[in-house]
């Protein structure tokens, strides 16, 4: 629904503490002053602008209504600011160069405060519709990363010299991406703002990569590969043993997710690969080559104890906490995999080893 909101309704929402310009999907403010003093001047002048879409919503904790921006940061940013008389319009204003707010005529003062903004009210709206709506938005204006680029080319018959994608991998990702959507919302393994960029269907991606090929060396080509490689078809039985992880995690290490230093994507994806190797075996995949570590033997143990291999998990994430002079050592390759590039296979490799070892039934 669409409905004029004064300038003057923001800057009350914005010193009540009411207006949410940074949820957590949001990009970083990106304006640099001369867009935002190009703005100021579209106020004073009355010319029309672009819809700001807002989601009100009340907060369960505060008991108060909130109001995330979705799309529009930077210009109530800018609005803000000059109010603030933090912001000294220029040269391009014309009459109103070099004048703050407070240095403005009444009659430009009221221009400004009593413009009307239209704003595109998303009523009752969940994350994933937001999130829907923030791409759709910003998608148009700014440059596709790599999972984007990927999910718009491999599309069910994009062409290719020689033929045509099928986008079998594309759709499985997206579809057990979806499936598994309480990861994302619940568990927070991807954060919004990741998600906003399409790094929960990153991660879908690269674990069906470790069911398919094992743990490899990490990076966009790889991932690039994968879709290029099973964009034809994906076997039920990957799928199945995705799920199987998947699940087993869920029911039996919630105690491990809720702790960050093992829930983020990078760290997530090892425990994924070293549950998904002790349930069903993984391929090699680059372990064993170039002196990384061999990929551990399935020990039909693994697993057999869950309460052990949760204690086993959280001394791990203790361990990523703890400064790296006070590691024992027998945690010490683990600790420094944990603490550089995550994507490498060396990382990969002495994480994995020791994320494997912790599901023995044993005390670390």
């Amino acid at each position: 629904m669409i409905v004029p909101i004064l300038v003057k309704q923001f800057l009350e929402w914005h010193q009540e503490g009411s207006l949410n310009l940074m949820p957590e999907f949001q990009r970083r403010p990106i304006w640099p002053p001369k867009a935002k003093k190009f703005f100021i001047d579209t106020l004073l002048r009355s010319f029309p602008s672009p819809l700001i879409y807002m989601r009100p919503r009340i907060d369960q904790d505060a008991k108060a209504g909130i109001r995330d921006v979705v799309d529009g940061q930077q210009r109530l940013r800018a609005i803000i600011e000059f109010h603030n008389n933090e912001l000294r319009l220029d040269e391009q204003t014309g009459e109103f160069s070099d004048h703050t707010f407070e240095e403005l005529d009444p009659v430009a003062q009221d221009h400004f405060l009593y413009y009307e903004l239209g704003v595109e009210e998303l009523l009752n709206a969940s994350d994933d519709y937001v999130l829907s709506v923030f791409q759709r938005i910003n998608n148009f204006g700014l440059k596709l990363n790599s999972q984007e680029a990927r999910h718009a080319k491999y599309v069910q018959g994009g062409k290719f010299k020689g033929g045509e994608y099928e986008g079998v991998f594309r759709q499985t990702v997206i579809d057990t991406s979806k499936r598994w959507a309480f990861l994302w919302t619940e568990h927070k393994v991807v954060s919004l703002a990741g998600r906003a960029r399409m790094d929960d269907d990153q991660l879908t991606a690269q674990m069906l990569g470790v069911v398919l090929e094992g743990v490899r060396d990490g990076g966009q080509p790889y991932i690039g590969n994968l879709y290029h490689t099973y964009d034809r078809g994906i076997s039920r039985v990957t799928i199945n043993q995705l799920d199987g992880a998947i699940q087993y995690i869920v029911e039996n290490f919630a105690k491990v997710l809720v702790d960050r230093m093992l829930r983020g994507a990078p760290h997530f994806l090892m425990l994924f690969a070293a549950v998904a190797h002790a349930l069903h075996e993984i391929p090699a995949g680059d372990m064993g080559t170039n002196k990384i570590p061999a990929l551990p033997k399935r020990d039909p143990l693994a697993l057999s104890e869950p309460d052990i291999a949760v204690t086993n998990l959280l001394r791990l994430a203790e361990i990523r906490r703890t400064p790296l002079d006070l590691v024992p050592q027998k945690f010490m390759a683990f600790r420094i995999a944990s603490a550089g590039t995550v994507q490498r296979i060396p990382s990969r490799a002495a994480r994995f080893v020791q994320l494997y070892k912790a599901l023995l039934p044993r005390a670390l």
